[in-house]
């Protein structure tokens, strides 16, 4: 079941080429930082689609997230990885780290950034400097702190609406407090 949710309601937004390009920009942005594996690379991705759908409430790129053990993944992260690897656009690095292997992407051209509006590059730049600055392990157990991630069932897709519930702490838009005097 958790493998076809992305084929549901919400992958009617979902842009693949926007995706790709996104996350083409994003691997170049970071390349050069330390931490930046396969993992806070997931994480990144999901904060700058879910806090764009907070602030704008409009999807950047539509991607579908799971909730796993770790944290949310995309879903097609791994089938656009392969596609820029085709393209060679990116290459992939691997390497075993103690009882991890790490995977890290570099970007060998430069991105088509066609389909992402100027404003969206500025928002994904704010994303980029907010949270690459956290290893595996920080942005993880940050990410478990956010209520979609909290509310979705293990395995499954995490819902885009439930960042209008976020705790002050991870929110990225100012509410007006609305007492209508009940």
């Amino acid at each position: 079941m958790a493998s076809n949710a992305h084929y549901g309601d919400s992958s009617e937004s979902f842009n693949i080429e926007k995706f790709k390009q996104v996350l083409q920009y994003v691997i170049l942005k970071t390349e050069s930082i330390d931490n930046m594996g396969k993992m806070v690379l997931y994480k990144i991705l999901y904060f700058i689609d879910f806090n764009y759908y907070e602030l704008f409430e409009e999807k950047l790129t539509g991607e579908t997230y799971l909730k796993y053990p770790y944290g949310p993944a995309p879903c097609d992260f791994d089938d656009v990885i392969s596609k820029l690897k085709d393209e060679r656009l990116i290459e992939e690095k691997k390497w075993t780290e103690g009882r991890y292997t790490r995977i890290k992407y570099l970007s060998i051209a430069e991105p088509d950034t066609s389909k992402i509006a100027k404003d969206e590059l500025d928002f994904i730049d704010e994303n980029i400097d907010k949270y690459s600055r956290f290893n595996a392990t920080q942005i993880s157990e940050h990410s478990h702190n956010d209520i979609p991630y909290i509310a979705a069932e293990d395995f499954e897709e995490i819902d885009y609406e439930l960042v209008f519930y976020r705790d002050p702490e991870l929110s990225v838009r100012t509410y007006d407090d609305m007492d209508d005097g009940c």
